[in-house]
């Protein structure tokens, strides 16, 4: 289990940029702890990437983001798939134009990278959530590209060549919550997630849980394009792994976050 958050704001949002970060940072912390990183972009097209291996607790004080930034990708992860060892199998992920997070296991993601032709970002990466953003950057972020993949889901990427979206697509398997405000779209793994950025930046969110086999464009902190796609049901998981994999994580995070919450917002 993974967690991934983030948010797409509003032209001249007030909202603290930084501070929304580390509350999303702090509300999915508790969901794994072998990486961390974050992705974000503001006026420009180019998306930013910053990583590390360690729990969230070793990034939540050192994550800024600059007060332009327009959209933001937060990962944490527990791995399946791609050592956490090897840095660029940590999320966000990029693959040529896009740059992505998942939460879930594609099982089939070496079948389709072999009938694709796609070769992977850098030498050595073996993790299978590349296969997500290798099939969108592809298909120009069509969703029904995503009815080829075998295995549990929950993602989100960004596309330099589209500079002002951010996308977001549940499978099966995996969570996936919006919140909605004057400010913008913010999304996380949890309801619980999306309630740390309502008590850290004093904001009220209208919580809605994505449904299975949706896919959403979100362009400049609005949900523009809702659309349907057809997941494959019949995937099982051998076994069934605890949504809490970093209690601890999550305990200094959430502590943490209310220090930092008091004192910007002050």
């Amino acid at each position: 289990m993974c967690g991934i958050a983030g948010y797409s704001l509003v032209g001249g949002s007030a909202a603290p940029r930084t501070l929304a970060a580390q509350a999303l940072l702090a509300g999915i912390a508790e969901r794994g702890e072998d990486a961390v990183g974050y992705a974000y972009r503001g006026d420009g097209d180019v998306v930013a990437v910053h990583k590390r291996q360690t729990g969230a607790s070793g990034l939540i004080d050192d994550i800024v983001v600059p007060d332009d930034t327009a959209q933001l990708l937060v990962h944490v992860r527990d791995f399946t798939k791609g050592h956490p060892s090897l840095d660029v199998n940590n999320h966000p992920i990029r693959h040529g134009s896009v740059v992505g997070i998942h939460n879930g296991v594609i099982a089939n993601d070496e079948e389709i990278l072999a009938r694709h032709g796609f070769e992977r970002e850098w030498p050595g990466m073996t993790v299978d959530s590349e296969v997500i953003f290798a099939l969108v950057e592809e298909a120009g972020n069509d969703p029904r590209a995503l009815e080829e993949l075998y295995g549990t889901m929950a993602t989100a990427w960004l596309d330099e060549r589209d500079p002002e979206s951010l996308f977001l697509a549940r499978g099966i398997g995996r969570p996936l919550w919006i919140g909605e405000c004057r400010d913008g779209v913010f999304f996380a793994s949890t309801s619980a997630a999306l309630g740390v950025v309502e008590r850290s930046l004093r904001v009220g969110l209208a919580h809605t849980e994505v449904p299975e086999g949706t896919f959403l464009r979100i362009h400049g902190g609005t949900v523009v394009s809702r659309q349907s796609f057809e997941p494959d049901h019949s995937y099982r998981e051998e076994r069934s792994l605890p949504a809490i994999r970093s209690p601890h994580e999550g305990d200094y995070c959430l502590q943490r976050m209310a220090v930092l919450a008091a004192w910007t917002m002050a």
